[in-house]
């Protein structure tokens, strides 16, 4: 057998603390604490959901095909008499409208992907529905029919090879079809008769059914292996209105009437608990796989609802914050930008008993900061643009000082005076660089505003307006023309994307929140702080990662993408505070040696 040196070209070394610059996979001794040591990449161990685009037409009791969270078929569904026929195609951050069903119904079932799909059964008051359909990308076509009507049927596999089983005749039934793709065959019964209920399977030889009405709400799940169902370890709690997706074997379960939030997994042999919905309903569905899937639709106490949210599984990478070196000076509602790596910090307040406003500049080169000219203008609560160029070009742009339009510029040795601002405005954001930026809502006189103005490098000019007026916002973007702004006050979660010329609203964060900071670009994004809550934008939607080791608020970032940000001052407590994230954490393994 190949030793470690064979195999490495090396001998594991010796270290009595843990060695510098460590690299994934690598191998020590630690002479200290007599043990091997190894890092590896910190993932997730329960997975999670995020926020997804919502659908165009809100409903319950529908059929769901795709292959993963970016890509979903939504079909069919209530409010109840003819069933809808509505058909919409997921790719990943919107819904689109397609073609219908050739049959409007409700309590139908489908699978396979969101270019070739099948729906079968369903309801239209007061009947029974046995036809099926095949979806090719852009139309529907019926096929053969059931061989028994039912309502509230489940399903599994592909557009060639399915299997539809359960259901509601009336009664209930556990009646099992194979489909071969040209028709329906009977074959064995459930052994639990059920309706509203779910199942997962890559074909019609291998399937899982699970939850349902019996009745009542029932755990019951059974295993298909192409000529008989065995029943194998229940679900952790009985519900029907459930959903889920995957294979025989590796299954993922979701939401259900009593109604929750609740997700499971399913590992072959048993259901373990992991990470909820964010919003718990019943009689919702979804597709995808145990790794990657999405939720849609359903029933909430507010009624039927087109929430969406896509499950990234175990083994995601986990970010994490660092807490890095202070600052000289400690302060709170400061600006900044730059890259994790070269920041500048400028302005901002002292705390309580005395507060004062600063004009201190400070720069970060990755490992300690230095001070340098201050600005000309003392002010808090301004906004800043430049980049990843910051350490030598960046603007601080109005603020209070009190309240003023006035704007400066960095050389990467000294502030000076330039063009002001239109409208003097405090509690507002900015992007860009020193020669073409925007700055974006806040507090002017007159209240909480929209106004966006321009800058050429010599002169603002008045240009499109946020949608949604809001201050103690924050906001992403390296360039004037592609910026995202978020969340903000009063009690403000929306997100808006700015391409140059007008703002188009996205989803929200899951958090609202103001005097928080922001990092990143319009297809990666960060929203930190207020009080130790971080969010990550990944173009689409927003989902909680970990939290700051310090909550706090009025705290300055930067950051040209999701994966690498530093954030550095604030409220108390951590007023010189600085933590740096990284996207993809490590954690060292330890092997005992005695």
């Amino acid at each position: 057998m190949a030793d470690y040196k064979t195999i490495h070209g090396t001998t594991i070394k010796s270290y009595t603390t843990d060695p510098d610059n460590i690299i994934e996979g690598q191998v020590w001794y630690d002479k200290t604490n007599k043990v091997l040591q190894f890092q590896i990449p910190n993932t997730t161990s329960t997975g999670a959901w995020r926020t997804g685009g919502s659908l165009n037409t809100a409903r319950e009791n529908l059929g769901g095909a795709g292959a993963n969270n970016s890509a979903g078929l939504a079909f069919g569904g209530a409010p109840p008499g003819d069933g809808l026929a509505i058909t919409e195609s997921y790719n990943g951050a919107t819904w689109t409208e397609v073609a219908d069903l050739n049959q409007g119904r409700w309590g139908v079932a489908g699978d396979g992907t969101y270019t070739a799909a099948i729906a079968f059964g369903g309801g239209t008051d007061p009947s029974y529905r046995a036809e099926a359909e095949t979806w090719n990308g852009s139309s529907w076509t019926e096929v053969g029919d059931l061989n028994t009507a039912r309502r509230y049927i489940a399903g599994s596999g592909i557009v060639t090879s399915a299997l539809a089983y359960g259901g509601f005749e009336p009664p209930q039934t556990g009646k099992t079809e194979s489909w071969n793709g040209s028709s329906w065959t009977e074959v064995a019964d459930l052994n639990t008769t059920r309706n509203s209920f779910d199942g997962a399977g890559a074909d019609n030889t291998s399937a899982l059914a699970f939850g349902g009405e019996s009745p009542p709400a029932t755990a019951d799940t059974e295993s298909w292996n192409g000529t008989a169902w065995t029943e194998v370890a229940n679900l952790n709690a009985a519900r029907a209105g459930i959903a889920g997706d995957g294979i025989q074997t590796l299954a993922l379960a979701f939401g259900g009437d009593p109604r929750t939030a609740a997700t499971e997994e399913w590992n072959g042999s048993a259901w373990t608990e992991v990470a909820d919905l964010s919003t718990a309903r019943d009689f919702l569905s979804g597709n995808g796989t145990q790794t990657s899937a999405l939720a849609y639709a359903g029933n909430t106490p507010g009624g039927r609802v087109t929430n969406t949210e896509e499950w990234q599984g175990t083994g995601a990478p986990i970010g994490a914050w660092a807490t890095g070196t202070a600052m000289n000076t400690g302060r709170r509602t400061l600006g900044g930008d730059g890259i994790y790596t070269s920041a500048l910090a400028f302005g901002g307040e002292v705390a309580p008993p005395a507060p004062s406003s600063l004009g201190n500049t400070e720069l970060w080169n990755g490992s300690s900061w230095t001070e340098l000219a201050d600005l000309n203008t003392v002010r808090k609560l301004m906004a800043s643009a430049g980049g990843p160029a910051s350490a030598t070009a960046a603007l601080c742009i109005g603020g209070e000082a009190p309240l003023t339009a006035s704007n400066e510029s960095w050389n990467g040795s000294a502030w000076t005076e330039v063009g002001d601002l239109n409208s003097a405005r405090t509690q507002f954001s900015g992007a860009g660089t020193t020669s073409a930026a925007i700055a974006f809502g806040g507090e002017a006189p007159g209240g909480v505003t929209a106004i966006n103005e321009s800058w050429n490098g010599s002169a603002w000019t008045e240009v499109g307006d946020l949608n949604t007026a809001r201050q103690s916002h924050a906001g992403a973007g390296i360039v004037a023309t592609a910026v995202l702004a978020f969340a903000g006050a009063p009690s403000v979660a929306k997100t808006e994307s700015w391409n140059g010329s007008a703002w188009t609203e996205l989803n929200d964060v899951n958090t609202s929140r103001s005097f928080f900071s922001g990092a990143g670009v319009p297809t990666g994004a960060l929203a930190m702080g207020q009080p130790a809550i971080t969010e990550d934008w990944n173009g689409a939607s927003w989902a909680e990662v970990a939290d700051l080791n310090t909550g706090r608020d009025g705290m300055a970032g930067a950051g040209a993408t999701s994966t690498n940000a530093i954030i550095f001052g604030g409220a108390q407590p951590g007023q010189t505070t600085v933590e740096d994230w990284s996207g993809s954490s490590i954690v060292l393994k330890t092997v005992d040696t005695d």
